[in-house]
């Protein structure tokens, strides 16, 4: 959690761990260097864009662990739309299409996770 938040008491305080850090990116790096994959429930703007970091970190290999989305009463559809729509029109390459891994149940969603393996790193040969 960020030092600022910390100050504003707005930390929760009954954790058994915390990670107190000085910056928004340095939480994402702690984040993606303890974690064994990541999943972004509904949330907002915080979580769209963090979700859309470790896609990308995944995309150019900074990591090959698993992205997932827990698409709750269908509320990922509009980013779902977004990444096809990036795909086709040939923003995002082929084999990133689907690194997002989409699901409405839990369960699924990390049994998923257990099967993933990450697309190869992105080269200058496949622009």
């Amino acid at each position: 959690m960020p030092n600022l938040l910390v100050e504003r008491e707005i930390s929760h305080t009954g954790l058994s761990e915390i990670h107190i850090i000085d910056t928004m990116h340095q939480g994402k790096q702690k984040m993606i260097d303890l974690a064994d994959g990541f999943i972004a429930l509904p949330g907002g703007f915080g979580t769209l864009e963090e979700f859309s970091e470790v896609f990308t970190w995944g995309q150019i290999g900074l990591h090959t662990k698993p992205c997932g989305l827990l698409n709750v009463n269908n509320y990922w559809a509009p980013l779902v739309t977004m990444i096809e729509k990036m795909a086709d029109e040939k923003f995002l390459q082929e084999k990133y299409r689907r690194m997002a891994i989409v699901e409405d149940k839990a369960a699924n969603l990390l049994d998923r996770f257990l099967h993933y393996t990450a697309p190869s790193v992105k080269t200058y040969d496949d622009l």
